[in-house]
This record gives C-alpha cells, structure tokens and sequence, in this order.
C-alpha cells in the first residue's frame, strides 16, 4: 500500500526529454550557429571581457541556429525531398561534430585576437582561462533565448489553436504569431525597458547630488557656484562641480608657459539649477555676464555627454593655450549614459543645446565685432551631436561664429554623414576632404587639420573641425552592416584596425553594438577616449594661438599625458 515510488524511472525523465528535444535539433542550424559563434569570437574595434564575450557568443549562436531552422521551415514548406529517418540522425551527429570543432578551434584562437587587441592598446593580456567563462555563458545564454522560443511558440499556438475555430489555418496562425509577437513585445519594452530606464534615471539622478567631500565651493566670487554666483553649489551636479574645480588655474598655467595668465571661466548650469531647458539658458546667460565671459578672447559653448560629463582633456589644452583667456558655458541636460541615450534617443538634449546657442548667440552679436571674443561650439560624443543640433546655417549665415571643433560624432550625426557621403571620392571615409577643405576638416590620432596640402589660409573664417579616430565605434558604427561590409572596412584600410577585423554577416553588427557600449573603457587615443595630445594639435589649428613653438607645445602634450588627461 502507497509502495516507494520508481525513483530510476524518474530520473530518466530529464534525460528522455533531453534526447528527445536533441533528435529535433537542425543540424544546419547547429553549424551555422557554430560559423556564427566563431565570427563573433574574431577581433571587433575594442576588446572585450570574458563576460562580455560569452555573451556575444550566445546572441550569436541563438541567431545562427535561427537562420538554420527558418532555412529548414522553408525547405519542409516548399515539400521538398527529406532525407531518411537514418541518414538524417548520420547528418546530425556530423553537424554536431563538425560545429563543436568550430566552436573549441575558434575559442583557442580568440585568446590570441584578443590579446593582440590588448597589446596594441597597452592593455594587460588575458589569460586561457576566461575561455572556460566565454563558453559557460554563451550556453547560458543560448538556451535562455531558447527556452523564451520556446515559450514564444507555445503562446503562438495556444492563440492558433483557439483561433482555428472560426478562422481558416493559415489566419489562425498569422494571428497565433502576432498575439505572441504583441505580448513579448509589451513585456519587453512596457515593463523591462520602461522600468529600466526609469531605474537607471533615478540612479544617476542620485549620484550627480552627492557633494563631493574633497571639492569644496569655490572662495572665488567670479566662479560658478560661489556665494556670489547665480548658480547654486547643490544645483550644479556632480559633474558640474569636477568641471568648475577642474586642472588647470591661473597659476599651473602660468607655470607651464611662465607668462602669467588669467584664471579661466567656467560657467556651468546643472539639470536641478532650473526647471526647464530655456530657463537653464538664460541662467547661463546671466551667470556669463555676471563674471564678464565676452570680455574674454576665446568664447566656448561646450555641449557635454548624456550625463552631464565635460572632458577636461579637451578643454584643458584650450586654456592653456590661451593664457586663460578663456570662458565656456555648458548646460546639463541629462543623467544617461551617452550611448543608452545615443541608442534610443539620437536627437536627445538637442532641445537645450538650441535654447543655449540662442541665449549665447543672440547676445554675441549685439556686441560690436571689435569688442567681442571669437566665439566656437565644441562637444563630444552626444555632445557634439547636439552641439551640431543647435544652430543651423540659417540662422548664422550673416553673422557666423568662429568654429567647432566635434568629437567622436555620433553614427548618427547628419552633419557629420552629410560630410562623409559628399567628400572627395578619392579620400577615405575615415579620413575625408570635403570640399577642398576650406570650410570643413577632418583629423585622426596623430594628426591635425594642417598639413601642406591643407594650409591655414585655405581654411576660411568658419571653421570646422571633426576629430575621429578610426577605430571608434560610435563615430563609424553602421546599422547596414547587418547585409553589407561597412564601408570603413574597405580600401586604403586604415592602419588603426586591428589586422584580423573582417566584415560577417550579422554578427559583424552585434559585434559594433557591444563595441558602442564598451568604446570608453580602453586607454586614451583609442576607442572613444580621445587623447589629450589630439585636443591639442586640434585647438592649435583651429585657434592658432600665438607664442608657442614645436618644442614647447611638445612639453605640454609631456605634461598633459602625466596627468593621465
């Protein structure tokens, strides 16, 4: 009565089922998932984690195994010719064979793209055993989006089901799909994204209000977020209060030129200092008229990131090449990180960064063109997308300020792309000359926007200056690479790729978004971390400041990298 249950006959169940679900396996799809693994495994533009690897690789397996089983559903819908029941078993175990020698040849080779990535970037190498990390996650990845198929089909045909009961088969299954596209589609972005970002915002939002405890307000009257200032301490925001406290004042550059300089202004306007993008305007209006910013030479409207972030690497070179007689304004206008904000939001902060160019604008050219600065724009990343954004040709055309210097523009800038897709066909994308560069220029690492074939009197009262390195992702990141070789990949090849990078279908776009997301984490001159040396033979071109000699302006570029800018 109530006998031990067949425990033996139980634990077979899992080991049933796996074998059964292993006999419905594609073996096309297997090898392509294999084929698609292996490419992910290759060099992309920035080196990646064992983590972040493993999971490339999973997104990659679970798309190659999908393209084999969509392949497999048309040739059993066209009812054309099957294989026999055991020649079909034969061609699986080969498929598998074949797919797990891909999978371990290409995991042994990866170690070594990997590391020569590092190594050309002055990065420490990897060791073999993040092999076993990349593999372990990428499985787990993979059968999570299997198992969500999986789901994702039961719905589907739970839907079909009832719907066949007053629908012909093939509506009750386009309505079976739909339902099931609909519901996943609703979680996703309704509760996951929704959510997520929601998250993120509150996260961020919390750090940019702590106060840091080594940055205290500055004494200086004339700053932002002094006693005097029209701009409160609290409300200036993290990185606001970094930007303002920020290397170098008027004595460390009196130091590196030994000619005494000024101390250089800068204005900044945090999200929480007003409760819109105009009233955050016309505060850094007042505030750069309260410390006398257009009495100053040089006058720099400087967009930031998503976050609020101004690199000093960039403006640091600025000022020290001026003296000091310097005065920037930027206006916060976000918490996100630039590339969530990039990928969901390419036009994010342009509404502030138009409000700020008016204000600044509008009252630069009221003033006598003898008694005003020179006036440039200058952003980077999302920065210099809504730097972009602010102003159009219109509206200065009469009276255009002096120049921009962009950096790492966005995919997603149509400026930039505009200037790309109209260059001299004979220069590269990565390198372009448009229009015989007398307005717009283009620089790399290393180099600057003067050359002998592109001297300063051919450039022409605007200037415009994009500094790219080739090897950023968000700059040359290309959504149609999914079907076709970026056009970055072609020839003359840029000596900044690292020399296994190659173009696959598919996973040559997944590869670029995981690169969007890890473009900052790599040393400076590479990725999307712009070296400090670059900022500064691209202020000295733009600006062409006087008193300075090779040999000194190689000092700076000494004492700028010792600092890590």
């Amino acid at each position: 009565m109530g006998g031990k249950p067949d425990l033996g006959s139980f634990a077979l169940r899992p080991a049933s089922w796996i074998a059964a679900r292993l006999k419905t396996l594609s073996g096309l799809g297997l090898v392509i998932a294999a084929l698609f693994m292996a490419a992910a495994l290759t060099p992309s533009l920035i080196p990646r984690s064992p983590a972040l690897q493993g999971f490339l690789c999973g997104l990659s397996l679970t798309a190659g195994y999908a393209l084999g089983g969509l392949m497999r559903l048309i040739w059993q819908t066209l009812e054309l010719p099957r294989f026999s029941e055991s020649a079909q078993r034969l061609l699986l175990q080969g498929a598998g064979l074949l797919a797990t020698g891909l999978v371990l040849a290409s995991l042994w080779l990866s170690l070594g793209w990997q590391n020569e990535i590092r190594q050309w970037m002055g990065m420490a190498p990897e060791q073999s055993g993040r092999l076993i990390v990349v593999l372990a996650i990428a499985l787990a990845v993979a059968t999570v989006l299997l198992l969500l198929s999986r789901l994702f089909l039961v719905v589907a045909h739970l839907v079909e089901g009832r719907a066949k009961r007053f629908l012909s088969r093939p509506l009750a299954w386009m309505l079976g799909v739909g339902s099931a596209a609909f519901l996943f589609w609703s979680i996703g972005n309704g509760v996951l994204l929704t959510r997520g970002l929601t998250l993120m915002d509150s996260a961020y939002a919390a750090v940019d209000a702590v106060i840091q405890t080594d940055i205290a307000p500055p004494a200086d009257r004339a700053k932002t977020g002094s006693a005097a200032s029209l701009i409160g301490w609290q409300g200036i925001g993290h990185e606001g209060r970094n930007t303002v406290a920020a290397w170098p004042n008027a004595a460390e550059i009196t130091g590196l030129s030994g000619v005494p300089a000024q101390e250089p202004i800068r204005v900044y306007v945090g999200l929480n200092s007003a409760s819109s993008p105009e009233a955050r305007a016309e505060l850094a209006l007042a505030e750069l008229l309260r410390v006398g910013a257009f009495e100053r030479s040089l006058l720099v409207i400087a967009t930031p990131t998503g976050t609020g972030w101004l690199d000093q690497a960039g403006m640091a070179p600025l000022e020290i090449l001026h003296g000091g007689d310097v005065a920037s304004v930027s206006v916060q206008y976000s918490y996100l990180p630039s590339w969530l904000s990039l990928l969901l939001a390419p036009e994010y902060g342009k509404v502030t960064a138009r409000a700020v160019f008016r204000q600044v604008y509008g009252h630069w050219t009221s003033l006598p063109q003898d008694q005003r600065p020179r006036l440039f724009l200058f952003g980077l990343s999302l920065g210099a997308l809504n730097s972009m954004l602010s102003s159009d040709l219109y509206e200065v055309i009469d009276d255009p300020f002096d120049g921009a210097l962009w950096v790492g523009p966005p995919f997603a800038s149509k400026v930039w792309r505009d200037a790309v897709t109209g260059r001299d066909p004979e220069s590269p994308i990565w390198r372009p000359v448009f229009r015989e560069s007398r307005t717009l220029r283009f620089a790399n690492r290393g180099t600057g926007f003067l050359g002998p074939d592109e001297p300063s009197q051919n450039w022409g009262p605007l200037r415009i200056g994009f500094l790219q390195y080739p090897g950023d992702p968000i700059t040359f990141f290309d959504p149609e690479s999914v079907l076709r070789a970026p056009e970055w990949l072609g020839e003359p090849r840029t000596p900044d790729l690292p020399p296994g990078l190659r173009w696959y279908p598919i996973v040559t776009t997944l590869q670029g978004i995981l690169d969007l997301v890890t473009a900052t984490q790599v040393p400076p001159g590479h990725g999307h971390v712009y070296a400090s040396a670059d900022y500064l033979r691209a202020w000295t071109d733009l600006t062409e400041p006087v008193g300075w000699t090779p040999d000194t302006l190689a000092r700076i570029e000494a004492v700028l990298s010792e600092r890590g800018l």
